[in-house]
C-alpha cells in the first residue's frame, strides 16, 4: 500500500506530496534537501552590491542564481515545463524528481487553447484562461518567476514567452535546466507541488506578435527555428505539407544550445544571428512548428538585445491554409 506523505518545502505558500518510495528518475538526486546558503542570499551572488543587469540575466539565470533565489527569503514562482514532441506529459518524470517547489506545467493544456487546422496546434490561450492557469500556479502581480525544463529551454520559453506577453515582468528561463541543476550538485525534490493560489492579473500584448497576413508579405527578416530538414521539406512529421514559409530563413532553435543544452555565450550568440542579418533594430519575426520552440528564438534574440515578433499559428497554421504556399530546399 502507497502511503502518501505531505510535506513543507522552502517556498512560502507551497507543499509537496511524496511517495513513500522516495525513488525518482535521477536515483539519489531526488528528494528534498534544505540547500538555503549559509549567508542567506538572494539571486545576487556578489556581497549584496547593484552590479548592472544584462539583457541576458533579465532572460536567463544560471542554476546557482537559481539556487540562491529558491532559497532566498522572498522565494520565486518555478515552473517546470518539459515537454517534448511526441513526449507531451512530463507529469511521469516531474513527480520522480523536479527544482524544490516547482509546480508542473501541462504545455498543451495550459499554455496553449484547443489546436484547430484554422488556428494550429498551439494556439494561444484566451487572456481569461492564462490568468486562471497563472493564478493556480501561484504568482502574483510582482512575482519574480522561474521556468525550465530538460531540453534547453525550448518548451520552458513557451512559458516564458506566454508570461511576459501577459505582462508579467521578471520572468526567467534556468539556464541549462534540469541536467544543469542536478549537474552542479543541487538536490531534487519528488512528489506534486500544491501552490498557493495567487492573484495575477494579466495584461496582454507585452511582447509583439504577427499573423498570417503579416508574415506572407513581412517586411524584415523572417527566422524559422525548425530543424533545418524540415525548412528543406526532406521531412515533415506531422503537419501536411513539408518546407516552409517562402521567405523565411533557417535558424533551427537548436542552433543557440550547446551539445549539453546550455545557452551560447553573447558574442557567439550574436556572430550566429549577425550572419543572418538579424541585429537590434531590424524587424525580424520567428516561426517555427506550432510557437513552441519559436518562443525559445524569442527569448535569445531578447538576451542580445533584439525584439522578434512571435507568429504563434507558425507552420502547423500556415501548412493547413491551401491557399498560402509552400517552399522547399534551402
Amino acid at each position: 500500500m502507497r502511503l502518501d506523505l505531505v510535506r513543507r518545502v522552502g517556498v512560502v505558500g507551497a507543499e509537496t506530496t511524496a511517495g513513500s518510495d522516495g525513488e525518482g528518475a535521477l536515483g539519489d538526486h531526488a528528494g528534498i534537501a534544505d540547500e538555503r546558503p549559509a549567508d542567506g542570499a538572494g539571486g545576487r551572488r556578489d556581497g549584496g552590491a547593484h552590479a548592472p543587469v544584462s539583457a541576458r540575466e533579465r532572460v536567463f539565470i544560471d542554476v546557482d542564481a537559481a539556487h540562491d533565489l529558491i532559497w532566498s527569503e522572498h522565494p520565486p514562482v518555478v515552473l517546470d515545463v518539459r515537454w517534448a514532441l511526441g513526449q507531451t506529459d512530463g507529469s511521469a518524470v516531474y513527480v520522480r524528481g523536479h527544482l524544490p517547489g516547482a509546480v508542473y506545467v501541462d504545455l498543451d493544456a495550459e499554455l496553449a487553447s484547443t489546436p484547430s487546422p484554422e488556428e494550429g496546434r498551439h494556439p494561444l490561450p484566451t487572456a481569461e484562461d492564462l490568468q486562471a492557469t497563472a493564478r493556480r500556479w501561484g504568482i502574483d502581480d510582482g512575482s519574480t518567476v522561474l521556468v525550465y525544463d530538460d531540453t534547453g529551454g525550448t518548451s520552458a520559453a513557451r512559458a516564458w514567452w506566454l508570461l511576459r506577453w501577459a505582462g508579467v515582468a521578471d520572468v526567467r528561463i534556468v539556464d541549462g535546466g534540469l541536467r544543469a541543476w542536478v549537474g552542479a550538485g543541487h538536490h531534487l525534490e519528488d512528489g506534486f507541488v500544491r501552490p498557493r493560489p495567487g492573484a495575477v492579473v494579466v495584461r496582454p500584448g507585452g511582447l509583439a506578435t504577427v499573423t498570417a497576413d503579416e508574415v506572407a508579405d513581412y517586411p524584415g527578416v523572417l527566422l524559422d527555428a525548425r530543424d533545418h530538414e524540415r525548412f528543406t521539406g526532406a521531412v515533415e512529421p506531422v503537419d501536411p505539407r513539408a518546407g516552409h514559409v517562402p521567405g523565411a530563413r533557417s535558424a533551427p532553435t537548436r542552433g543557440n544550445l550547446t551539445l549539453d543544452g546550455w545557452l551560447l555565450e553573447p558574442e557567439d550568440l550574436v556572430a550566429r544571428f549577425a550572419g543572418l542579418e538579424v541585429r537590434p533594430g531590424v524587424d525580424v519575426a520567428v516561426y517555427c512548428g506550432s510557437g513552441v520552440t519559436a518562443a525559445h528564438q524569442v527569448a535569445v534574440l531578447a538576451s542580445i538585445g533584439v525584439e522578434a515578433a512571435l507568429y504563434p499559428g507558425s507552420f502547423s497554421q500556415w501548412a493547413n491554409d491551401p491557399e498560402r504556399e509552400v517552399a522547399t530546399g534551402d
